[in-house]
């Protein structure tokens, strides 16, 4: 089968995923791509863009269309050639534009959700990369067509509901780890973007609690910073400057799988994700998870108990003194940990390449 990807925002989850299962695939792929930046641009042009250039290629030899939330696929799919537009369509979600939380960027345009709402409506397939992430958005499009003054299109929900199925992202093989993760002196990681969603207040508020109880650590705090990142960082870098490993940004995905495998703890803080890659791979890594029970998290470890905590620092920084020293704790977390690990070995792209080709063959008319 012959596939074409038109990823407007080609970076970050957006391009690893293309990336994996394109070259993991037993498919053809051709793959158009943007660069990873000036999102509200992409979503703008990026229609456009893509009929255009495939008008000028006269490229037309294709059985299935893949793109992701940042196109809105109704209007590529008014403008690009008639043997590209009637094309059965696979549309996968990332994110969306309207439960992304609107405090942590400019103020919110609504008329980006209503495209993903759009794209929605022109697709014959539509993949969410968690279960949460559906139902949330779902939810939310409902209340939001609810506020306008007549035609609100809620029928719609429902339809759209029965073509939506969760496909969560593939992950890259993870070397095997050569040692066992230690508590008496915890190296713990938190990986994310330095921004406000992620929530890091949480995180260096727990680690001061664990000082103050004199319990022991290394620790890495590693991700993309930006010009207005929080000045927590730099509070907590010289805060924690004796137990400090790693700090900062890591030039290559090597360089953080490297870093992974020699950690013991990976703890998230986040109050927004719409599935948890940093988490994900960690665990694949062989670090013990310490995750808010909310979001995607639960369903990415299938709620084991001994692998989230209540989401706050105080629950946080308990959760961390009972893997260092409650040692039938640290064995249910080592075993549920380990399960975990063993489920995500799935979601490699080896293993779920296949499953995925052969339900994109389901889409196409047979």
């Amino acid at each position: 089968m012959k596939i074409l990807a038109l990823e407007p925002y080609y970076g970050g989850s957006h391009r690893a995923f293309l990336d994996g299962w394109s070259q993991a695939s037993r498919h053809d792929w051709t793959c158009l791509t943007l660069p990873a930046h000036h999102w509200k641009w992409r979503m703008r042009h990026a229609a456009i863009t893509f009929a255009q250039l495939l008008h000028e290629t006269q490229s037309s030899d294709f059985d299935l269309l893949f793109c992701t939330d940042m196109l809105n696929l109704a209007a590529f799919r008014g403008l690009a050639p008639k043997a590209i537009s009637q094309l059965p369509s696979l549309l996968y979600f990332h994110e969306n534009q309207l439960t992304y939380p609107d405090q942590f960027r400019t103020q919110r345009d609504y008329h980006y959700a209503f495209d993903n709402f759009q794209s929605m409506l022109s697709a014959d397939a539509i993949w969410f990369n968690s279960q949460y992430h559906r139902d949330e958005f779902l939810q939310a499009t409902r209340q939001f067509l609810s506020r306008f003054p007549d035609y609100q299109l809620d029928d719609q929900i429902d339809l759209l509901a029965q073509r939506c199925t969760i496909a969560h992202p593939g992950l890259q093989v993870s070397p095997k780890r050569e040692t066992q993760p230690r508590f008496d002196c915890p190296h713990i990681v938190w990986a994310a973007r330095w921004e406000q969603d992620k929530n890091p207040e949480d995180f260096f508020a727990a680690l001061q609690q664990l000082n103050d109880h004199g319990v022991s650590f290394r620790l890495s705090v590693v991700g993309e910073s930006f010009r207005d990142s929080p000045k927590i960082f730099a509070e907590a870098q010289e805060m924690f400057s004796d137990q400090i490993e790693q700090w900062g940004f890591l030039p290559s995905h090597a360089d953080y799988q490297t870093l992974l495998r020699t950690a013991d703890l990976f703890v998230s803080t986040a109050i927004h994700e719409f599935f948890g890659i940093s988490a994900a791979e960690a665990i694949l890594a062989g670090c013990i998870p310490v995750l808010p029970n909310r979001l995607a998290y639960p369903e990415l470890v299938e709620h084991q108990t001994h692998l989230l905590y209540d989401g706050t620092p105080n629950g946080l920084a308990s959760h961390i003194q009972h893997l260092t020293q409650d040692q039938s704790f640290q064995q249910q977390a080592q075993q549920q940990s380990h399960q975990a690990q063993q489920r995500l070995k799935n979601l490699q792209w080896p293993n779920l390449a296949p499953s995925y080709d052969t339900a994109a063959e389901r889409i196409t008319p047979q």
